[in-house]
């Protein structure tokens, strides 16, 4: 029996899941951040992993927030510290990035990888230093298999790595930090073996091959088993995300929609700011699983609700001064939270309504996956407003994903 190894990198902590040829999962890890510097809880988290089980891993691959980068020198330590994913820092170079980019490309934007690498290299200390630009996953793998500048398409789209024809576009070929950028391969491509002195310390077989990661959001789509065109991920997490898989690419900086390549396929959707960070605003966990008993999914709320936190949209309307729409706010607190689900249920049979518009592959399937995933009166309210069937992904785990990735070994 050989073991495939993902492992799932966030903010706050990290997630590994170990699987067999069957995709059977036979052990799965947690490990808080806290104090802990990356490399150590990576290890850490390995070190968890039962030894019977460890010595038959022979894959591994690690996904990562997206656009959470770093600098390193040539010997991997970091230059600076890193930067997350969510930082806008990038919005002070936003104007070079215009200036270099076509015309609506995803790295227009204050928190790409791009622009976290050009505000980056206008601090003389740091550009003095660097060698590489490097992507969390990218870094981390790198403490396994010791090769550095390599990074996967997936996390590379925000580098402004062109994932149709599989090479860095000639305005970034012949810009002065072209040196700086990794050398990118598809997800789930071999590396290396894990280096001789971290097979020991870890306890993991010296023929142990390190892959190309990807990103969270798509190993989380990898874990749902979404292969087939017009099948779709919903994650209902603090925000609400669509993905669709589609024969064609679509993209259009107007509504905030972007593809990622997925093999011979595209991986088209976008972010609406509405979702369960709006719903833990306003309600406990105790509230939502007591409130939405009551509600009558089939019975529409009368209220034209857009639940937003604070002005400003991404998808499916690309607006930032978009105002939250919550008012009139009824008397009971139920009748108050069907509006909000209802109002979410609309935004995102919008968001397929639109990526199919623009030429997306026709929706089929969704499948559910987050923490609203759990509520089934949600789901009921959902499919008022989603002409396919409804479910929830089997395995929802990013580690999951990024474990299947690893075994698919492209």
């Amino acid at each position: 029996m050989t073991v495939s190894l993902g492992i799932d990198f966030g903010t706050s902590g990290a997630r590994l899941v170990a699987i067999d040829t069957d995709c059977n999962v036979l052990w799965w890890g947690t490990r808080d951040l806290r104090d802990r510097e990356w490399r150590e809880m990576l290890f850490s988290l390995i070190q968890t992993v039962p030894i019977a089980v460890k010595t038959r891993v022979k894959r591994i691959a690690i996904d990562g927030t997206s656009s959470t980068v770093l600098l390193c020198d040539s010997n991997g330590q970091l230059v600076g510290q890193p930067i997350l994913y969510s930082d806008d820092r990038g919005r002070a170079v936003l104007d070079q990035l215009r200036s270099l980019a076509p015309a609506g490309h995803p790295v227009i934007s204050a928190t790409s990888s791009l622009a976290k690498l050009f505000w980056l290299m206008a601090k003389p200390d740091l550009a003095m230093q660097a060698q590489y630009l490097l992507h969390q996953a990218d870094w981390l793998a790198y403490h396994l298999h010791g090769k550095l500048g390599i990074s996967d398409y997936h996390n590379a789209l925000k580098l402004g790595y062109d994932v149709e024809s599989l090479c860095y576009p000639d305005w970034l070929e012949q810009h002065p930090y072209r040196p700086l950028l990794p050398q990118v391969l598809a997800p789930g491509t071999p590396i290396g073996t894990v280096l001789p002195q971290v097979a020991q310390e870890l306890g993991l077989a010296a023929d142990c091959v390190v892959c190309a990661g990807t990103t969270d959001s798509i190993a989380a789509l990898i874990a749902s088993g979404v292969k087939i065109p017009g099948a779709a991920v919903t994650s209902l997490g603090s925000t609400l995300v669509i993905k669709l898989l589609s024969h064609t690419r679509v993209d259009d900086a107007n509504y905030g929609i972007y593809s990622h390549r997925l093999g011979d396929l595209w991986l088209v959707g976008g972010a609406s700011n509405t979702g369960g960070a709006v719903l833990r605003h306003f309600f406990s966990d105790a509230e939502l699983v007591k409130l939405s008993q009551e509600i009558n999914p089939n019975s529409p709320s009368n209220l034209d609700y857009y639940p937003l936190l604070i002005p400003g949209e991404r998808f499916p309307i690309n607006d930032p001064n978009l105002a939250p729409r919550i008012t009139p706010r009824p008397d009971r607190a139920v009748d108050f939270l069907a509006g909000l689900l209802e109002g979410m249920a609309k935004i995102e049979a919008r968001g397929y309504q639109l990526l199919s518009q623009l030429g997306a592959t026709p929706l089929t399937a969704v499948y559910t996956a987050g923490g609203g995933a759990k509520n089934p009166v949600w789901t009921k309210i959902r499919q008022r407003y989603l002409p396919v069937p409804i479910s929830i992904s089997k395995h929802q785990e990013a580690a999951y994903g990024a474990a299947l990735l690893a075994q698919s070994g492209h």
